[in-house]
């Protein structure tokens, strides 16, 4: 992979918490003339997340965004990181992902998970002990259904008789998978195309996990999403920008997204985020020395994203950010890993 073909991208979730709430319709409006902006100047990747029943309205329908999205751009590639698997029907998510895919030129990638919050497989009709089966059904099942088979299939989770879907993808989607704790790690090694990383800390256990399911760590592919904020001044930006930051981790705190919520304490104040190393602050000179190095000892990253914005930010004032991530950091990364590669 050449350095232009690796991507940098945005990550979104458009959640619109009350305290800082304005009008959705304005809130996907804005951020959709951001994401045509950053396509132009140079951004290569877009990324959608899923939850459902959240009062801020954490995005419940990402392919419908992703189709908004491919017809707002022309270049990006368009993925979801990441729907939650278990909460839906496997052979809907073939059609839906197969869809996009041909909306947007084959620029489309299906990232699933299995998920963590109890309410969301209780409001679905889903055992949440039944995530790992549910998941691997499915990633089994799409990829049945985008081969154009028709064979039955029958499993412990679902039971389908003889059944085509259409149209077939022109160009068949990455099937990627996310996963923090180590079981669930080899499970995506094992079943996919490659690895949603959250923040960097799983990517090496990834890789090793590819060797224990008989496949090679040099042809893994991981796809980075990245907790940091790059700003000219990082700590005075965190310093207008923390509490949103404490709003969104908290909530996934609460959620069960890092383990059992009753084990695992929520952030009392801002500063305590960046002591866990939960977020990174990086002026443009260290996130250049930060990226660089990732991707040189990393050559299997293939795209990091980073949030557009942290929830009830203004798309402004992450424009901002990114207008700096783009000008000043992505070049001098991409200059110094081709003096790399020339050596």
């Amino acid at each position: 992979m050449s350095e232009q073909e690796r991507t940098f991208g945005l990550w979104y979730d458009f959640r619109n918490p009350a305290q800082w709430h304005r009008p959705f319709s304005r809130l996907y409006r804005e951020a959709l003339d951001q994401i045509e902006w950053a396509e132009s100047i140079g951004f290569g990747s877009v990324w959608l997340t899923e939850h459902h029943f959240c009062d801020d309205g954490y995005t419940p329908s990402p392919f419908t965004l992703a189709a908004a999205i491919g017809e707002r751009t022309s270049t990006m590639r368009i993925g979801t990181n990441l729907i939650v698997a278990p909460l839906h029907n496997p052979v809907r998510l073939a059609e839906d992902a197969a869809t996009v895919s041909l909306l947007t030129g084959g620029r489309f990638d299906l990232g699933l998970g299995q998920g963590y919050w109890a309410p969301e497989f209780a409001a679905f009709g889903r055992n949440l002990k039944h995530r790992p089966s549910l998941l691997e059904e499915s990633v089994a099942l799409i990829r049945s259904a985008w081969s154009g088979s028709a064979e039955p299939f029958q499993g412990k989770r679902f039971s389908l008789p003889s059944t085509r879907i259409t149209p077939l993808p022109e160009s068949t989607p990455k099937l990627l998978v996310g996963a923090m704790a180590d079981p669930a790690i080899e499970r995506a090694a094992r079943i996919a195309d490659g690895f949603l990383s959250t923040q960097n800390a799983h990517q090496q256990s990834y890789l090793d996990a590819l060797g224990r399911v008989g496949k090679s760590a040099s042809d893994g592919e991981i796809y980075a999403g990245q907790w940091a904020v790059i700003a000219e001044d990082p700590e005075r930006e965190w310093a207008r920008i923390g509490e949103h930051a404490l709003y969104q981790l908290n909530n996934y705190i609460a959620w069960g997204a890092f383990g059992p919520p009753e084990d695992v304490p929520q952030f009392t104040d801002a500063g305590q985020i960046l002591a866990a190393g939960a977020f990174q602050l990086w002026e443009p000179a260290t996130a250049i020395d930060e990226l660089t190095a990732l991707l040189k000892d990393r050559p299997q990253v293939k795209d990091v994203h980073f949030w557009a914005q942290l929830p009830g930010e203004t798309v402004d004032s992450g424009s901002a950010r990114l207008e700096l991530l783009a000008n000043k950091v992505i070049p001098a990364v991409r200059e110094r890993l081709a003096v790399e590669v020339a050596r």
